[in-house]
């Protein structure tokens, strides 16, 4: 099969690409980095040409509801559009596990784009995932008070984007599916426990204080509601193998 990995060049991009040749297949990595801006609607379709399917790992860094779901929308909706002229015949988009239940933030802007390719043209899979184990080391940087390292608190499944970048192609390999089951991590991990885990395995051995995190998205992550269900596909990588691993980083 010709794949095409849109954000190809990404944390989960190239993992994906990496599994995709793996497993036999043509690759073909459609981002900023292989020179397509997925967002040019005329380089997309180029690029598309021949393909059978379209895997959409695209990710913005940004926590305002705004320009996520504007990001995401104008993308998938240029993909979708190339995809259908070039006769792709399956679309499979990842998204993340709960993103219903909490549609806040940049959690509600991958349930636009989940609805987006609901609605589209293509046959389509959407795959959710948990969050991945570097989510400790995402909490570790960007939660801070000044040179004050916080823990914010949460119930989280991490799941290993290896594993992830494996399942996808499986996706792919099994046709357009629609809803496909979550796909989590091993076993439930305290968020705090993580970050804290992750900041003595950097070396820190400063306080590093629990906080609970405002808002919608701060709720649910608490409360369980973005954990998966009991039908949800289950890794083996645990967090602490992650982190005890050469990849941690």
């Amino acid at each position: 099969m010709r794949i095409a990995i849109a954000g190809g060049s990404g944390t989960v991009g190239e993992r994906v690409t990496r599994a995709v040749r793996k497993r036999g297949h043509e690759a073909v990595v459609l981002s900023r980095a292989s020179g397509v801006d997925v967002r040019d609607s005329g380089a997309v379709r180029r690029a598309l040409e021949g393909a059978d399917a379209v895997v959409d790992v695209l990710n913005i860094s940004t926590l305002n509801v705004d320009r996520a779901t504007e990001f995401f929308t104008a993308a998938t909706a240029t993909l979708l559009d190339a995809e259908k002229v070039a006769g792709v015949g399956h679309h499979v988009a990842l998204s993340i596990v709960g993103v219903d239940r909490a549609p806040h933030g940049y959690y509600a802007a991958k349930l636009a784009q989940e609805r987006l390719v609901e609605s589209g043209d293509v046959p389509w899979s959407i795959q959710r995932a948990t969050q991945f184990h570097d989510f400790a080391r995402q909490m570790y940087d960007g939660a801070r008070l000044g040179p004050l390292h916080l823990a914010p608190r949460g119930r989280v499944q991490p799941v290993s984007v290896e594993e992830v970048a494996d399942r996808l192609v499986e996706v792919v390999e099994g046709g357009p599916a629609g809803r496909v089951a979550d796909l989590a991590g091993p076993q439930e991990e305290s968020l705090e426990r993580m970050v804290r885990a992750y900041a003595r395995a950097q070396g820190a051995g400063g306080w590093v204080p629990a906080i609970s995190l405002p808002g919608g998205l701060g709720r649910a992550q608490r409360d369980g509601s973005l954990l998966p269900g009991p039908g949800a596909i289950l890794g083996r990588q645990t967090f602490d193998a992650w982190l005890s691993g050469p990849d941690r980083d």
